[in-house]
């Protein structure tokens, strides 16, 4: 791109009332001795009456200099940029231009309009246009005559679901919403042990129907499911059901639009449903985690598409679930939990403390198999109507794992094989020890759902849970 001439450029577009206005303007800069140079977006034939004004077709020369509004005066000297105005404001004009005269007869000031260069769609073209980003990933071209949806299931990139075809322009927009450098590597993925950039993750979270706001979530969920202690590739290659289970705590969850209200585990928010599918898309696509292939789940089950809510930090009688786990009040985080399905917590009657927390005793001594200890982690979802009652009587969340761990301690009798009739259980040499359903903090209540129903949810874990297996980690959110 050739270097600005000296003297003083204006860019402008026909769209614009505030441009038409100062047509004047800059008739009377081009009268005087000033040496100026017109630039219109969007007609060549504007501004009326002005001869040599240069139509900036491919918008490069805007989008170089980073115009945002119209109009814009900037002032050149050497070559380079020294000042510049946006929109109409005399005085600035003035100033800029040197001239004490200088639109008469038009208001003080008027606000511009959005330049063309940055409108949406046009602005990311741009950008991959002119080099503003160089993304690494491979293209690869839809047939003519094909889908570009088809393209993307024959390829085996989708989780059976339609996914967004991933294209230059909708990657690079994703991009934006991270300050992150797209080829950052994020981490490495299993079952292929193939790293993972920035730019990566957000190609799949423009697969998945993520905004590019969701980015810094969705980067921080890989970068969770990448820690030793989560075990990514054993909970990929187990036959039992579990999948990653995304929890978001902190500012962003409000500011991205989550749901942890009415219906949080369930579908209709986007933001939920799209942050948890990347993940998964990460691991399909990136990492090579195939249903059939190293997915080797007996059944499976339908977190396995996406798992991801916030929780209810606005509503919730005690320290949220990342406060719990060693981060500040305030403080933006994913939790990764190696969940399965939702199993339904129904206590109409229970109106004390004392009554509930036997109701969720007797729940989650089912988790994986009652007569398991210590195999399986859970998450209990306490919702709003339940959480009443522990408010009310002021039990501290503390206060109600201790006494569900007292509720959930069991004679190895109980739980030896054979004892009930049922051949599963723990060896016989156990049939003496009391042992307690969950390991020492493999257990965890997080609060959401809407304020209507007595209902609550258990979440159980996988039977590979622990240093053996699988521990829930938590990672910052970063911009």
């Amino acid at each position: 791109m050739e270097r600005l001439s000296d003297g003083f450029v204006v860019f402008c577009k026909r769209g614009c009332a505030t441009c038409i206005m100062v047509v004047p303007v800059m008739k009377e800069l081009r009268e005087g001795d000033q040496a100026l140079t017109i630039y219109t977006q969007d007609d060549p034939a504007f501004p009326d009456g002005i001869p040599g004004v240069i139509y900036d077709t491919e918008l490069e020369r805007s989008y170089h200099l980073h115009i945002e509004t119209v109009p814009t005066l900037i002032r050149v000297e050497n070559g380079e940029e020294v000042a510049r105005a946006v929109g109409w404001n005399r005085a600035e004009w003035r100033a800029l231009t040197g001239m004490e005269v200088l639109g008469e007869g038009l208001p003080d000031l008027r606000p511009g309009c959005g330049a063309k260069n940055v409108e949406p769609g046009i602005a990311e073209e741009l950008t991959v246009r002119f080099g503003g980003v160089c993304l690494a990933s491979r293209r690869i071209e839809s047939p003519q005559l094909e889908d570009d949806v088809e393209t993307c299931f024959a390829r085996g990139w989708t989780d059976g679901m339609p996914v967004v075809p991933p294209t230059e322009v909708r990657v690079v927009r994703m991009l934006e919403g991270t300050t992150r450098s797209p080829d950052e590597v994020v981490g490495v993925i299993p079952p292929n042990q193939a790293l993972c950039t920035v730019e990566k993750v957000a190609i799949n979270a423009v697969m998945a129907g993520c905004k590019p706001e969701y980015l810094p979530v969705v980067l921080a969920a890989v970068e969770a499911a990448c820690m030793d202690e989560f075990c990514l590739h054993g909970l990929l290659a187990t036959t039992y059901f579990s999948g990653p289970v995304v929890i978001v705590n902190g500012p962003i969850s409000r500011a991205v639009g989550m749901n942890s209200g009415i219906n949080a585990l369930g579908q209709g928010n986007r933001a939920n449903a799209t942050i948890g599918r990347a993940l998964q898309l990460v691991v399909l696509n990136v990492g090579g985690g195939r249903p059939g292939e190293i997915d080797r789940a007996t059944l499976g089950n339908p977190g396995k598409y996406t798992f991801c809510f916030a929780e209810d930090e606005s509503g919730s009688p005690w320290e949220p679930l990342s406060v719990e786990r060693g981060f500040e009040e305030g403080t933006s985080t994913v939790t990764l939990f190696a969940g399965d399905g939702v199993q339904a917590v129904f206590d109409q009657l229970s109106r004390t403390a004392e009554s509930l927390v036997r109701t969720y005793a007797l729940c989650l001594r089912n988790v994986a198999h009652p007569k398991i200890p210590m195999a399986a982690d859970a998450m209990l979802v306490v919702s709003p109507e339940h959480g009443r009652i522990f408010h009310d009587t002021g039990w501290t969340k503390s206060r109600l794992k201790d006494e569900l761990d007292k509720l959930l301690q069991f004679p190895g009798s109980e739980l030896v094989r054979g004892a009930k009739g049922i051949a599963e259980g723990i060896p016989e040499e156990m049939e003496a020890a009391m042992l307690p359903k969950f390991r020492p903090g493999g257990f965890h209540i997080v609060y959401a759902g809407g304020t209507a129903g007595r209902f609550s949810a258990i979440i159980g874990g996988w039977v590979a849970s622990g240093p053996r297996g699988s521990q829930s980690v938590t990672k910052e959110i970063q911009p």
